[in-house]
């Protein structure tokens, strides 16, 4: 290697622009993805620049250095900005490299074929839930998630199936990242009464919500476990009220469980007990 190229190998940035500045711009552009990918109906440039506390003129830059390479689009008539197919290309290769996700779309739908009601996957992110597949209910009142929504882990079926298997510790961080909003009247709303269902839904294996996430639809929902017993996913059919009594929660809850527990032995998951996950808190 001659002595010009020993010094320009590994040289910083030239005084154009800054590594410190190219990642300060990387990480504005995806706050921006991130917010539009949440308002599916787009935003408007001053909502979005307030959203993620930037000048309008940054923000603008920034959004048209992503339309340029098909992250984003603008409305023409509204000329709100969306997220655009190469976002949307990106997000579905995810779902396509989760193993767990393709796997369990055919008993997603074997639900759906078996309740009449809409069936839901979803994995946890933190304090939330998050929404991956769906197979939907063919009635015309039917619960709808959208892919990607996200609902608090302590007010949500899918959610408190992926809590009851929680070492103490990270529970304890989620409280402390979140807290226990009251969603509805029904959500369970203190530390105590939220211990208490959540060893019950390690007893029996499945987890209802009762118009806990909103009122007139009952959910019922069970994990998905991976090898080591962790929490991997959770499966979860809904409905409303009228169709899903308290009646038929038990009879669902069961149905559930046990589709969760045929998805993990596909895995090579196993489901652990009870005893064992206190035993291991």
């Amino acid at each position: 290697m001659s002595e010009v190229k020993r010094r320009t190998a590994g040289r910083p940035p030239g005084p154009g622009k800054s590594a410190s500045g190219h990642s300060q711009s990387l990480v504005r552009g995806l706050n921006l993805l991130e917010r539009l990918a949440a308002t599916p109906g787009g935003l408007a440039l001053s909502e979005l620049a307030e959203m993620v506390d930037l000048a309008p003129s940054t923000t603008h830059r920034l959004l048209q250095a992503l339309q340029g390479q098909g992250f984003v689009t603008q409305d023409g008539e509204l000329g709100v900005w969306k997220i655009d197919v190469k976002t949307f290309r990106i997000g579905n290769s995810f779902l396509e490299a989760r193993d767990f996700v393709a796997t369990s779309r055919p008993f997603l739908r074997r639900l759906t074929a078996q309740t009449g009601e809409t069936a839901n996957l979803g994995i946890r992110d933190g304090a939330r839930a998050v929404f991956l597949a769906q197979s939907e209910s063919p009635q015309m009142m039917r619960m709808i998630t959208r892919l990607g929504s996200r609902a608090p882990l302590h007010a949500s079926g899918v959610g408190k199936a992926l809590m009851a298997w929680l070492p103490d510790d990270e529970f304890e961080r989620v409280l402390a990242e979140r807290g226990l909003e009251r969603v509805t009247e029904n959500t369970l709303h203190t530390p105590e009464t939220l211990r208490a269902n959540l060893a019950e839904v390690r007893q029996q294996g499945f987890a209802c919500d009762r118009e806990e996430h909103a009122i007139g639809l009952h959910c019922v929902a069970a994990c998905v476990h991976d090898q080591h017993g962790t929490p991997l996913a959770a499966i979860s059919v809904s409905g409303p009220v009228a169709r899903i009594p308290e009646a038929r929660l038990l009879e669902l809850g069961e149905l559930v469980r046990e589709t969760a527990a045929e998805i993990t032995a596909r895995l090579g998951g196993h489901v652990p007990s009870a005893q064992q996950q206190a035993a291991e808190a």
